[in-house]
């Protein structure tokens, strides 16, 4: 019997201002029972996504699913985690850059082919959604959410194939874009990243069981070891046989987004063997070569700002000081401020310690600016804390284009930095000076090739062709109206 475990009531909670992505975490653990290790999985992996969770589990005849809106530990307990019994499965912590953010949109989404189930989970954005929606409605298939994972599962189950494992196949030739995609049978997984490599995707080992997940930090909350990356291409299959891989798809530009080493991954973890502390740190180090200002201080836009501002201080040889305290406990607010209070979104979270802040001349950093508004209120809140001086200083070049390979951001008319100058910019924020790194500067802070990563947001050379009638349902929103927390 396959079945899919329902959900608990949920709220219906109001969108909130997130720029990642989705995380997803699997394994395989004969003679475990898994759905705990995937919680604390997907909890790691949690700033990747806080709209809603998932775990789907395997008994070897039975899959079985639970999912809600809500964080991770909303979502699971220990009342409704005990009935997930299995030695197999995956989970899935979701922010819907395409389709709203309600209970049949969460993941992982269950799919039926020959009579053998599966569930998937995925991570990122498919560009020739529309074209494959199109042919899926010319066959009469009928589609019931608009998520591009419901797609994928429907390619599957519509496939001609003999088995599941060749439909998978069939299925990730004719997508495009980014996706990292999990795919559980009764009697394995699938981890399938797209050839380019948009979204990072790690193997793992557990007391020689297989871990499959988003970011190396998902590893380390488990106790697992780090094995590999999965490859841009490639397919890895688990199963009782163990592993085996096999390059699925010919890669002619790897492409990471990177802004998963600017802002999305988590500090603690590891991309292309470099951690993303220590990045960020030195992304800090050339922005204060670039860009140096005398001040008597240097502060964080807390958290995403942090290892930058302290790698910006170790290269000025300008004390860093902790100039925000930011409150970790606030969560969707329903409560919208008057025009009176209109700062009071961002009080909520930042505070300026005004002993620190007084009579100083401040370099505040921040990993990016997309509308400036945020930007402006907490440039706002630095002077009347008594701040002599505020010099706003980024971690990343200007925002110009909009992504289509999972990331929320704004359109490219909203992009302040499209239609003003740096020095406009700055007027408008209302900043003694304002600066920038550089696409070189950030690049050898990153210490790879810049063949490897994509910069579209950047400078508009997307890897992946985008269609002219692209469109998305998600609504367009100012990143910087969520205070960055990543970690």
């Amino acid at each position: 019997m396959n079945r899919e475990y329902g959900k608990i009531n949920s709220s219906i909670f109001l969108p909130e201002s997130i720029v990642e992505e989705c995380g997803v975490f699997g394994i395989y653990a004969p003679g475990r029972r898994v759905s705990e290790i995937i919680f604390y999985g997907l909890q790691a992996l949690q700033h990747r996504g806080q709209e809603s969770a998932g775990i789907a589990v395997s008994d070897g005849e039975d899959i079985l699913i639970f999912k809600d809106l809500g964080l991770v530990a909303q979502v699971f307990n220990e009342r409704n985690i005990v009935p997930l019994v299995g030695h197999i499965g995956i989970g899935h912590t979701r922010y819907s850059t395409r389709g709203q953010n309600i209970w049949k949109n969460s993941q992982p989404i269950y799919g039926m082919f020959k009579n053998e189930s599966f569930a998937i989970a995925h991570n990122g954005n498919l560009i020739n959604i529309e074209q494959l929606r199109n042919e899926q409605k010319a066959k009469g298939i009928k589609l019931e959410t608009t998520t591009d994972t419901e797609l994928i599962a429907s390619l599957i189950e519509s496939s001609e194939s003999d088995n599941i494992e060749e439909a998978i196949k069939e299925t990730i030739t004719k997508i495009k874009g980014s996706y990292s995609l999990l795919v559980l049978t009764k009697n394995s997984i699938f981890g399938i990243r797209d050839p380019h490599g948009f979204r990072p995707m790690v193997l793992g080992s557990l007391d020689g069981n297989y871990i499959i997940a988003s970011e190396t930090c998902a590893l380390d909350i488990v106790d697992a070891e780090f094995v590999r990356e999965i490859d841009p291409g490639e397919i890895v299959v688990i199963n009782e046989s163990g592993l085996r891989s096999q390059m699925l798809l010919p890669v002619e530009r790897t492409s990471m987004c990177v802004f998963e080493l600017i802002y999305f991954a988590r500090p603690d973890s590891y991309i292309h063997g470099k951690n993303m502390f220590d990045v960020r740190h030195r992304m800090g180090q050339e922005l204060a070569k670039e860009s140096p200002v005398d001040a008597d201080i240097v502060i964080s836009v807390p958290d995403s700002g942090t290892p930058a501002a302290i790698g910006y201080s170790a290269a000025s040889k300008i004390p860093y000081a902790e100039g925000f305290i930011k409150n970790r406990y606030i969560g969707r607010t329903f409560i919208q401020p008057v025009q009176e209070v209109r700062e009071i979104g961002v009080k909520l979270k930042l505070n300026p310690l005004k002993d620190i802040i007084r009579g100083k001349r401040v370099i505040v950093v921040d990993d990016s600016i997309v509308r400036g508004n945020t930007s402006k209120k907490i440039i706002r809140m630095l002077y009347n804390a008594g701040a002599k001086e505020v010099h706003m200083r980024i971690s990343s070049p200007p925002l110009l284009y909009p992504c289509y390979y999972g990331i929320d951001m704004a359109t490219k008319k909203e992009f302040i930095a499209n239609h003003k100058t740096v020095e406009d910019i700055r007027k408008f924020l209302n900043v003694d000076s304002l600066k920038y790194l550089s696409i070189e500067g950030l690049v050898k802070a990153i210490g790879e090739s810049k063949d490897k990563f994509c910069f579209a947001c950047f400078n508009g050379d997307y890897p992946v062709q985008i269609p002219e009638n692209i469109e998305y349902d998600k609504h367009s929103f100012d990143r910087e109206a969520k205070i960055s927390s990543n970690a």
